[in-house]
Formats: structure tokens, sequence, C-alpha cells
């Protein structure tokens, strides 16, 4: 089975991109926790590709589908990706409009079905706490709490798997503290990378 991860620096967590299927290659996030589960059931069964890139929004994420989804032709494809889509416009005026995301990310879901026939997908919702890098602006970073509800829409309206993470950030962060899992509010340190990953295989686990 052939799972490939899209999306951006959540994802990317500086992996190797000369080691794909090695330990370097998977990052130091969520998806190596992933990896190095289901490797270690059973090392032959799955192959895990990284296509996470750091800074990308869901249009960057449709501007190179072809190369880094469609043409691995994936049984599975996980999709992270929203956070940035709200940064960006935050610093910078570039972001993409709530609206414009559920469209394209519509068409990410879509164009893929018709590429690829037999794939499944799971959608994990994006998410963001109170850190260095989100304090000072706070409520405006909030506002991807809206893309998330699109992203739950989205996988409802199309029967796809939902990986909740917002509601389990906040319950880990009001009980130890915010900087524990998501090192500057946004960026998974080694803790938040296994909570997504262990949501994650909950929700693969149930199948897919």
């Amino acid at each position: 089975m052939k799972i490939l991860f899209f999306g951006d620096s959540i994802t990317d967590m500086a992996r190797n991109r000369d080691m794909d299927g090695q330990a370097f290659g998977y990052g130091v996030g969520y998806v190596n926790g992933v990896a190095s589960t289901l490797k270690y059931e059973n090392p032959v069964k799955y192959e895990i590709i990284n296509r996470g890139i750091s800074g990308n929004r869901v249009v960057d994420l449709y501007a190179r589908i072809k190369a880094d989804v469609w043409n691995y032709q994936p049984d599975v494809v996980s999709i992270l990706i929203g956070i940035n889509d709200v940064w960006h416009e935050i610093y910078g005026g570039n972001g993409v409009e709530l609206n414009r995301f559920e469209k394209v990310y519509r068409m990410l879901i879509e164009d893929t079905k018709e590429h690829l026939p037999n794939v499944k997908f799971i959608l994990c919702e994006p998410f963001v706490l109170k850190g260095s890098a989100t304090e000072e602006k706070y409520e405006e970073f909030c506002e991807v709490k809206k893309y998330a509800a699109v992203v739950k829409k989205l996988a409802k309206e199309y029967g796809i798997p939902f990986v909740a993470l917002q509601e389990k950030f906040d319950e880990v962060a009001e009980k130890y503290g915010a900087e524990h899992y998501l090192y500057d509010g946004v960026h998974p340190d080694v803790a938040g990378g296994k909570l997504i990953a262990e949501e994650w295989l909950k929700t693969f686990r149930k199948g897919i």
C-alpha cells in the first residue's frame, strides 16, 4: 500500500528530498511517526511518501499535484493544509480566502479522483495554538478554525475519513502548556508530532 502525505511545513518537517523511503526522507514530524509504526508492523506492506513543502497554501498543493501526487499513483493520499492560507494573509497579504480555499480543496479531491479512480483520502484538520509565532495576532490566526470547518465539511460530503486535531491540541495545551506540543503555536515539537501520528493512525485503522 502506497501512502502519500501532502501538505506544508507541518508535514515536511525537514525531510531530506534525496532520501525517499528512508528515515531522513520522512522528516522528523508525524509522517515519521506513522511510517515507523506501520513499517515496524510490516516493512514490506507499506510505502510511505512525504510530499510536504514548507510554506505551502492550498493553491500551492494544487499547482504541484500532478508531479507530487498523481505521478506516484498512491493508494492513499493524506492532506493537511490550511494554516498558511491564513498566515500568509496576516503577514504579506498573500493568503487564500475562505471561499477560494474551499474551491481549490474541492478541486484537489475531485481532480485526483478523476486521475486515480481507486484512490482513498484522509483529510486532517488544520490547527493553531497560542505561541511565539501566533500570540501577537492570535485572533487573526484563529481564523484557521473556519478553514478547518471547511475541511470537515468536505470530508463529510465526499465520505472521506477526517482526523480531528484542534480539540486534542487544546486539551493537552491546557494540561501541560502549548509550547510542549506546538513549539511556536503552529509547528509540532516531538509530542505534537506524536499526537498527530496517533490520531492519524486511529483513523487509518478504522478503515478507509
